[in-house]
């Protein structure tokens, strides 16, 4: 009511609403962990397009199938993506050295900005020629940073960007304006100060314009090659994988192995699928490399890959795909799956849902060699795709007219054998959808009195929510009563809950399954035969 009724009239107030609209999270946000060019070391970084992958990472690099597979997750139908570059943490040259150095004047000395080879091919030139009626700061200079400079024929082998930044008028004097430890640590993204914002940079200026070349011209190493633990990380250190608990939301979980002609430790994904039941997110395994129709069938119910705890949370993929390489003459060669499909999978979404299946003739992957023969690692027929869907294998064919389609929708919970509730790829994402959803959109419940006023209002904005998707078709049902439900009232919390400050919401929803096997009937008729 208002404060005061101190005078005869009409008094106005609002009065606040029970309506709280809930908003769908987005459903295939897809992250990346893996081996890049350069770029932030176990920090996810958000990528809306290959462009902007480019400009942080380095573009592709024939020594990262990760920068592969985020160009075929874009080229099919992906929209935004986050990033985590990881390094070989157990060679000590790859991390503590693998800064390269540059000695601009006196004891400035400054380092590339992320560890690795590609700050080998940083060029820094010096000009002292400023404008004279500026303050002289202890001597102002230009400073210019190209990045992989006179390499034209090694940037699509090995990453480099061409990108030059050039800083005007800075100074080494700590009171100027332009002070370059700042400028760098502000506006550059190839290089720093050595050791940090900490350092005291000091010394006298440049006395002459020269072009500054690496003081130790070894220093920068990616190290020996990746290992899955290094991708696997650490949880307590929040590395590799773990780094992900720093992004708002990911759906989509890819892990690239460390090179184009390796594959990851299979013990990896065990880990990853209960990292992604922990985030409400689902794991794309890729094939093994040397897998054939036998091999993937043999693999997937032995150890590790039986030992997986969060199978629903997981699907695995065959064969491997074969594209032309376009930093080697598009030679073709093979490729990992994740990319494509989790394109694949945000194209789906965005078209029909999150609850119709990524996979039918509408699931195609482009950038494929197109035939039968040459576009896949393993050309597979109905008797092998037979052999593989009952073990939850979901296959790549080539159909013919169509191409190359994902031709599969199960997760790694879906045997035959197994019987289980989340067999389908596509119930499983759109449970999490709902979750993720709700979970975000009813933190407003927190601390209000726990009673009817407020279960009426709960039962009114997610029965909404509920019947939005409804009325798009991701329920089965003819009537909302068949397709879903929404209960909150003393049935579900009772007094001993209303003491303990427990509100208990359930909410229950009828899945769409995908039409696997279409099934024909075909008879002659008999005609009208005179008895």
């Amino acid at each position: 009511m208002p404060t005061v009724l101190n005078y005869p009239g009409v008094y106005i107030e609002e009065l606040p609403s029970a309506v709280r609209t809930i908003t769908g999270v987005p459903t295939s946000i897809a992250a990346f962990v893996g081996r890049a060019w350069k770029g932030p070391v176990d920090t996810p970084v958000t990528v809306n397009s290959l462009a902007d992958y480019e400009r942080t990472f380095g573009g592709l690099w024939t020594g990262s199938s990760m920068s592969y597979a985020i160009a075929q997750f874009f080229a099919n139908g992906g929209g935004q993506a986050i990033v985590v570059r990881v390094v070989n943490r157990t060679d000590s040259a790859a991390t503590a050295a693998a800064t390269t150095k540059f000695a601009i004047t006196g004891g400035t000395k400054l380092e590339a900005l992320y560890p690795g080879s590609w700050g080998n091919n940083l060029q820094l030139t010096v000009d002292t020629t400023t404008n004279p009626d500026l303050p002289a700061d202890s001597g102002r200079f230009h400073l210019t940073v190209l990045d992989s400079p006179d390499r034209k024929e090694d940037l699509v082998k090995r990453g480099g960007s061409g990108a030059t930044e050039s800083f005007l008028n800075v100074s080494i004097t700590t009171t100027s304006p332009r002070y370059l430890l700042r400028v760098l640590a502000e506006q550059s993204k190839l290089v720093r100060v050595q050791d940090g914002l900490a350092a005291n940079v000091g010394g006298s200026a440049p006395s002459g314009n020269a072009t500054v070349t690496n003081t130790a011209p070894n220093a920068g190493r990616d190290g020996s090659d990746l290992q899955t633990d290094d991708v696997k990380g650490v949880e307590g250190s929040g590395t590799g994988i773990y780094a992900l608990r720093r992004a708002d939301l990911f759906n989509l979980l890819c892990l690239p192995p460390p090179t184009i002609e390796t594959d990851h430790n299979t013990a990896i994904w065990s880990d990853a699928a209960t990292f992604c039941k922990q985030e409400r997110a689902v794991l794309l395994v890729d094939a093994v490399r040397t897998w054939d129709v036998a091999g993937a069938a043999s693999a997937v119910v032995a150890a590790p890959f039986s030992n997986i705890a969060a199978k629903s949370y997981a699907a695995l993929y065959f064969p491997r795909l074969r594209m032309p390489d376009p930093l080697a003459e598009n030679v073709l060669t093979d490729f990992v799956p994740c990319g494509v499909v989790a394109g694949v999978i945000a194209r789906t979404d965005t078209e029909r849902g999150v609850w119709k299946a990524p996979a039918g003739i509408e699931a195609s992957v482009g950038g494929v060699f197109g035939t039968s023969v040459n576009g896949l690692q393993t050309t597979l027929i109905d008797a092998d795709s037979g052999t593989l869907n009952p073990l939850a294998v979901n296959v790549i064919r080539d159909v013919p007219g169509v191409g190359p389609v994902v031709w599969g929708a199960r997760t790694m919970d879906g045997r035959d054998l197994l019987a289980s509730q989340w067999k389908y790829l596509p119930v499983r994402r759109t449970a999490l959808y709902i979750e993720e959803s709700l979970y975000r959109g009813t933190q407003w419940v927190v601390f209000e009195p726990n009673d009817e006023p407020l279960w009426a209002q709960i039962r009114l904005n997610v029965g909404a929510f509920m019947h939005g998707l409804f009325r798009q078709g991701a329920f089965q049902g003819t009537t909302p009563r068949d397709a879903y439900l929404v209960k909150c009232d003393r049935e579900t919390t009772t007094q001993d809950d209303i003491n303990r400050g427990v509100v208990n919401i359930l909410v229950g929803f009828a899945p769409l399954k995908p039409a696997e096997f279409v099934v024909l009937k075909i008879q002659q008729l008999a005609g009208q035969i005179q008895a």
